[in-house]
C-alpha cells in the first residue's frame, strides 16, 4: 500500500483506524481498538548522511535495519529504543517514545527527533522539522508525535539526529543498597564523569562510562568499584534495554500471576521509595521500575508525594488506567490537539486515555 492508498483510506474513514506495525507495543498504554492499518509497507530508508549526523527512514523500517545501517558508520540512536525481541519499526519507536539507558545522558526519542511526516485526519500529507535542530519554529509538532500512541496521523517518515559509537567504554559494579545507589549516582551526576548509563537492582549499582579513552580510564580509576568484562556487560545493557533481562522476565511472570510492573517518573533527588514489591531503578533515580501487587490509587500517591508519576507498564486489567490521570486544563489541551489533526476521531481511539 503507497502513501496515496494510505492517504485515500484515512480520507474515507469513519470507523476507528489501528496504526500498527508488528505490534511489539500493543501492551503498552491502554487497550488497542479499530482495524488494523499496517505501516510495513513504508520501509527504507530514504536519506542518511553521517558528516551531517542524520538519517530519515520511513515508518516500517524495522529498528535492527536502520541501527544495522547506522553501525556500518560508527553511529547509533543515541537514546537506545527498546527492540522487543526485535520486531520494533521506526514508525512504533516515535509513536511510544520509549528510550533506553542512556535516555538520562544522551536524551529522549523527543530530544532526537529532528522532522516528521504525517497523514492527518483529512488525509493530507504534512511535514514539519527539517534535517538540524534550528529548522524548527513556532509549535514543534513533530516532537509531539513522540508518544502521543498515533493519535494525531499516521507516521509516514521521520528524521533522526544520529551520533557517533563512544570510542571506550567501560561497566563498574558497587554493592549499594538503595538508598546508598541514590546517593552516590546524584553525587556523581554533578562531577565532570562520562556516565552514560547506571542502573540498580537486588543490591547492585552498575553504570556504564563511554567516551574518550583517556576520560574512560580516567573515571576507572577515580570512581573504583568492580570492573565488568565486556562481554558480561554487553549482555546486560541489551537486556534492560529491551526490557528482556532477569528483571524484565521475572516481572512478567508475577504479572501473569496478578501482580502490576509499573514505570516511575520522578525527579532524580527523590528518596528510596517504600513500596512493597521488587524495584529497579535507572537514568541515576529518575526512572525506577517497581513490580508489586499495591492497589493503583495508593502507589501513585505515593509517587506523587514526592513529584513524580506513574505508568501501569504491564497488567492483566487496566481498569485503573494505563497513564497518570490529567488535570482539567491538560485534558482539554490534549482533546483540542487531538482534534485539530483528527476531526473525525478514528485514530487510535482511547489509546492514550478512554475519554478520547
Amino acid at each position: 500500500m503507497n502513501l496515496a492508498d494510505l492517504q485515500h483510506l484515512i480520507r474515507e474513514a469513519r470507523a476507528p483506524l489501528r496504526f500498527t506495525g508488528h505490534g511489539s507495543k500493543d501492551f503498552y498504554g491502554e487497550a488497542p481498538s479499530g482495524s488494523p492499518l499496517s505501516t510495513l509497507s513504508l520501509n527504507g530508508i530514504t536519506a542518511y548522511e553521517p558528516s551531517e549526523l542524520y538519517v530519515s527512514a520511513l515508518a516500517g523500517t524495522p529498528l535492527a535495519d536502520l541501527e544495522e545501517r547506522l553501525a556500518q558508520q560508527r553511529q547509533r540512536l543515541a537514546f537506545e529504543p527498546p527492540r522487543f525481541g526485535g520486531r520494533g519499526t521506526v514508525g512504533g519507536m516515535v509513536a511510544a517514545g520509549l528510550s533506553g539507558p542512556t535516555r538520562a545522558a544522551l536524551g529522549s526519542v523527543r530530544d532526537h527527533l529532528l522532522g516528521a511526516v504525517l497523514i492527518d485526519g483529512r488525509g493530507e500529507l504534512l511535514s514539519f522539522g527539517g534535517t538540524v535542530m534550528k529548522n524548527v519554529a513556532g509549535f514543534d509538532v513533530s516532537r509531539a508525535l513522540a508518544g502521543s500512541m498515533g493519535q494525531l496521523g499516521l507516521i509516514t517518515e521521520v528524521t533522526l539526529k544520529v551520533l557517533p559509537l563512544p570510542a571506550a567504554t567501560a561497566t563498574l559494579r558497587f554493592e549499594f543498597d538503595q538508598p546508598a545507589a541514590l546517593t552516590a549516582i546524584n553525587r556523581w551526576g554533578g562531577q565532570p564523569l562520562p556516565i552514560e548509563a547506571s542502573a540498580w537492582w537486588d543490591g547492585a549499582l552498575l553504570l556504564r562510562l563511554a567516551g574518550a579513552s583517556a576520560a574512560v580510564e580516567a573515571a576507572t580509576r577515580q570512581l573504583g568499584g568492580d570492573v565488568i568484562p565486556a562481554d558480561m556487560a554487553t549482555p546486560f545493557w541489551t537486556g534492560l534495554r529491551d526490557q528482556s533481562d532477569e528483571f524484565f522476565v521475572g516481572a512478567e511472570r508475577a504479572v501473569a500471576g496478578g501482580a502490576r510492573l509499573w514505570r516511575l517518573g520522578l525527579p532524580s533527588t527523590a528518596p528510596a521509595l517504600k513500596l512493597h514489591g521488587e524495584q529497579l531503578i535507572e537514568w541515576g533515580g529518575a526512572q525506577r521500575w517497581v513490580v508489586t501487587p499495591m492497589e493503583p490509587a495508593a502507589l501513585r500517591d505515593a509517587v506523587a508525594a514526592v513529584g513524580g508519576h506513574a505508568t501501569l507498564f504491564r497488567v492483566q486489567d487496566k481498569a485503573c488506567g494505563a497513564f497518570a490521570p490529567l488535570s482539567a486544563p491538560l485534558a482539554a489541551i490534549h482533546r483540542r490537539l487531538k482534534a485539530s489533526f483528527d476531526p473525525h476521531g478514528v485514530f487510535n481511539p482511547g489509546r492514550l486515555y478512554t475519554q478520547f
